[in-house]
C-alpha cells in the first residue's frame, strides 16, 4: 500500500477547525499530554470531549486511510499471535485479519511507516494499514497479550497432563546441587512439567530445535520448524534460575559453572518412543542460552528416493558409494543435512560382510552395525587421530564427521587410495569448489584427483505446502531478482532433454497438465510457478516440510584431467554441466517446475 499522506494541519487544530472540540478542551488534552507523555488523540477521548469514531474518521480523512471500529471487531488469537506480544504493545499495531497474503493491521500513529517494514519482515505477510482509535486499541492489544505468558505455560502444561506418565527422563544424573536447582529436581515441581511439556510439544510439531533465550526483562523460548525460527512462549522470569538448573541436570552438566559453554544429552522416553536431545550452554549477558538440537530417530529417513533427489543424481552416489575405495564428499552449510545423506548412503551398503567405522562430533543417530566413535578434541581425540586409528581396525568404509585442516584431510586421502571407502563432509558452496578447498588446504592435485569418486552439494528450501497450493504470475522483479530475462528459455538454463522428461515423470499433479509441452525452447516466464495461499495447517505462512536441492558432481575423466592441470572451480562448474551435472539453482528450478518449493526460496538458498 502507498504510504499515507497528511495535510500540514495538526490534528488538534484539525478538530477545533470543524468544530469537533473546544479550543479549551485542546488545551486540556494537551496538558494532559505534557504530563503523561500520551498522544492528543487518546487524551481527548479519554477526558470524553470525543467519540473515538469521529477521530478515527477525521484521522482517516487526513491520512487518506482507511478507519476500523474496534469495539465492533473480534480478533482471532490465532490472527494475533502472527505479532509478537511486545512489538504490539510498543507500537500499538493489532493484527485483524489474514486474507492470502495480506495481513490487516490496525495502528495507532499512521505516521510510523518504519513499523510496517518491521511486520512484513517478522510475518512474512504484505501488510495492509488501517487506523483505529488508541484508546480501545490499547485495551484490545492489553487484553490479548497480557496474559500470553502465563496462557502459553498453561497450553504446554496442558499437552503433557495426558500423558504425564509416559514422560520420563532416562539416565539423569543425581548431585548436590543449589537451592534452585533441588527445586528443579522435585518430580511435582512447576519447573519440571514445564519442561518436560515444552520437550513433548516440541516433537509433536516437527521442530528441529528449541532455544531457551534470556533477556533483560523476559525470557523467550522458540522452535526451529522447517528451517525457521517461531516463538511459542515467554514463560515467567522469576523461573529463570530453576529452568536453567532443570536443563542443566537432565543434560549431566555442571550447574555451578555458569562462565564457559558446555555441552551435554539428554535422553526423554516419551510413551514407547525414546528421543535424544543435543544440549548446548552459552553464556550470555542475562544468563545461559540452551540450544537443544532433537534427534528424533523416527523422523529419520533413509531412503534417499524420498529426499527428492534426482534420478541421474541418485545413480551417481550410490555408484560412488558401493566402489570398493575412493571418496565421496558432501558439502553444504550446518543444518543442510549433510549427516542424513551421509548416513542414508551407510545404510544402503551397511552389510553384515562390511566393517565401517565413523568418526563423529557429535554422534547425531546411533546406527546398528556402524562403529561410531565420539572425537573429543579436548583429550586428543581428533578427526585425525580416529581416522589413524581406524586404519588399524581393518575398515571396509570410513566415514569422517569433517575434514576441517590438512593432516585429516591427508590421512582421509590416503586410505581412500589404499583401498577404503571414506565418506566425509566439508564447509563448501558448491560441488566445484569442494575441490579447489582441498588443495587450498594443502592437498597435491594429483592426490585429489585420484581419490575423489564423487562430490555431493546440498540445501534444503521450504515446500509449498500441500492444502493451500496456488498457480501464481511472478512479478517482474521476483523475475529480475532471479536474474530471468524476456526472452529467456530453459536451454539457457542448461537443461538436457533427459532432465526435462524428468521433470514431466515426477511432476505434482498440480503441476502435471502445465509441463506435458515443455520443451527446451520454452520460455522460463511461461513456466508454472506455485506459492501457499496460506491456512491453519501451514500456520499462515503458505509454506510445510523441508526439501532437498543436490548438485551431484561424479569425477570423470575429464574432470579428473582437468584437477590435474589446477583449474579454477568455474572451468570445472563447466566441464560438468556439459556431462550432465545439474547445479544447485537449477535442481531448484526443476523442483519450482514440478510445484514442490517457490521461486523466491531457490533464489535465497542458491546462487546462479
Amino acid at each position: 500500500m502507498a504510504a499515507p499522506v497528511a495535510s500540514s494541519e495538526r490534528l488538534g487544530d484539525l478538530l477545533v477547525r470543524e468544530g469537533l472540540i473546544t479550543r479549551e478542551q485542546l488545551d486540556k488534552a494537551l496538558q494532559e499530554q505534557r504530563q503523561n507523555g500520551t498522544r492528543v488523540g487518546y487524551n481527548l477521548v479519554k477526558l470524553g470531549f470525543i467519540a473515538e469514531t469521529e477521530l478515527t474518521k477525521m484521522l482517516a480523512r487526513q491520512y487518506k486511510m482507511p478507519a476500523v471500529d474496534l469495539s465492533k471487531f473480534e480478533v482471532d488469537p490465532r490472527i494475533a499471535k502472527l505479532i509478537p506480544g511486545d512489538l504490539a504493545i510498543k507500537h500499538l499495531v493489532l493484527p485483524l485479519k489474514r486474507d492470502g497474503r495480506v495481513l490487516t493491521v490496525a495502528m495507532a500513529d499512521p505516521t510510523n511507516l518504519g513499523v510496517l517494514d518491521d511486520l512484513k519482515f517478522i510475518t512474512r505477510y504484505d501488510i495492509f494499514p488501517v487506523i483505529g482509535g488508541e484508546f480501545t486499541l490499547k485495551g484490545a492489544i492489553e487484553k490479548l497479550y497480557e496474559n500470553t505468558a502465563d496462557s502459553q505455560v498453561n497450553d504446554l502444561l496442558s499437552v503433557i497432563d495426558d500423558m504425564e506418565e509416559d514422560v520420563e527422563v532416562v539416565e539423569t544424573k543425581e548431585e548436590d546441587v543449589s537451592a534452585a536447582a533441588v527445586a528443579a529436581q522435585m518430580e511435582d515441581a512447576p519447573v519440571v512439567k514445564l519442561i518436560n511439556a515444552i520437550l513433548t510439544d516440541a516433537v509433536k510439531k516437527g521442530a528441529s530445535d528449541i532455544h531457551f533465550e534470556c533477556f533483560e526483562h523476559d525470557i523467550r523460548v522458540r522452535y526451529r520448524i522447517d528451517g525457521a525460527l517461531m516463538e511459542v512462549m515467554k514463560p515467567p522470569m522469576k523461573l529463570k534460575a530453576a529452568l536453567i538448573s532443570r536443563f542443566k541436570i537432565m543434560a549431566q552438566l555442571n550447574i555451578a559453572e555458569r562462565r564457559v559453554p558446555q555441552d551435554g544429552r539428554i535422553k526423554l522416553k516419551m510413551a514407547k518412543k525414546v528421543i535424544d536431545y543435543r544440549v548446548s550452554t552459552l553464556p550470555t549477558l542475562f544468563g545461559e542460552k540452551i540450544v537443544l538440537r532433537i534427534l528424533d530417530k523416527g523422523n529419520l529417513t533413509l531412503d534417499l528416493e524420498k529426499f527428492g533427489i534426482e534420478p541421474k543424481a541418485e545413480k551417481d552416489l550410490m555408484e560412488a558409494v558401493s566402489n570398493p575405495y575412493g571418496m565421496v564428499l558432501v558439502t553444504g552449510p550446518t543444518g543442510s543435512g549433510k549427516t542424513t545423506t551421509l548416513y542414508s548412503a551407510l545404510s544402503k551398503v551397511n552389510n553384515i560382510d562390511v566393517n565401517i567405522m565413523t568418526a563423529e562430533d557429535p554422534v547425531e543417530y546411533n546406527l546398528y552395525g556402524v562403529n561410531q566413535v565420539l572425537v573429543r578434541t579436548e583429550i586428543g581425540m581428533t578427526f585425525a587421530a580416529a581416522l589413524k586409528a581406524f586404519l588399524r581396525q581393518d575398515p571396509n568404509i570410513i566415514m569422517v564427521g569433517e575434514i576441517r585442516d590438512l593432516e585429516t584431510g591427508g590421512i582421509a586421502i590416503k586410505a581412500a587410495l589404499t583401498g577404503h571407502m571414506v565418506l566425509s563432509t566439508l564447509h563448501t558452496n558448491s560441488a566445484p569448489e569442494t575441490v579447489t578447498r582441498l588443495m587450498d588446504m594443502g592437498l597435491e592435485p594429483f592426490n585429489v584427483a585420484s581419490a575423489l569418486n564423487l562430490v555431493l552439494a546440498q540445501r534444503l528450501l521450504r515446500r509449498i505446502c500441500g492444502n493451500c497450493k496456488e498457480k501464481y504470475t511472478p512479478s517482474d522483479i521476483e523475475f529480475d531478482v532471479a536474474k530471468v530475462k524476456d526472452d529467456m528459455t530453459l536451454r539457457d538454463l542448461r537443461f538436457t532433454p533427459d532432465t526435462i522428461e524428468n521433470a514431466k515423470a515426477r511432476a505434482t499433479k498440480e503441476a502435471a497438465p502445465f509441463l506435458v509441452n515443455i520443451s527446451l525452447d520454452t520460455r522460463v516466464m511461461d513456466l508454472p510457478f506455485f506459492r501457499g495461499k496460506g491456512c491453519d495447517q501451514c500456520g499462515g505462512g503458505g509454506m510445510k516440510g523441508r526439501q532437498g536441492v543436490y548438485e551431484v558432481m561424479p569425477m570423470s575423466p575429464n574432470l579428473r584431467k582437468l584437477i590435474l592441470q589446477n583449474v579454477g572451480a568455474a572451468e570445472i562448474r563447466d566441464a560438468a554441466v556439459e556431462e550432465g551435472m545439474l547445479t544447485l539453482r537449477m535442481d531448484g528450478w526443476m523442483k519450482v517446475m514440478k510445484g514442490i518449493t517457490t521461486l523466491e526460496q531457490v533464489v535465497r538458498e542458491t546462487s546462479a
